[in-house]
């Protein structure tokens, strides 16, 4: 159980990486006058990022054995 969300955790972060890059990417050449671009990489990079801080914490959960 714990190597599925050492795996997913690592895809998770991964994806916010990406979207991270993709986003900056975006924001350099600057096309997108009004931000609707930056604004839809910035969703996806929280939602990532969200994604795997829940990841950790059912890592670190049940790393501690349901002690405390």
């Amino acid at each position: 159980m714990n190597i599925l969300l050492i795996i997913a955790l690592v895809v998770a972060m991964g994806a916010t990486a990406y979207v991270l890059v993709r986003g900056v990417i975006a924001m350099a050449n600057g096309k997108d006058a009004s931000g609707e671009i930056q604004q839809k990489y910035m969703q996806r990079r929280v939602l990532y990022q969200g994604i795997a801080i829940v990841i950790v914490i059912a890592i670190l959960a049940l790393a501690s054995g349901g002690r405390g």
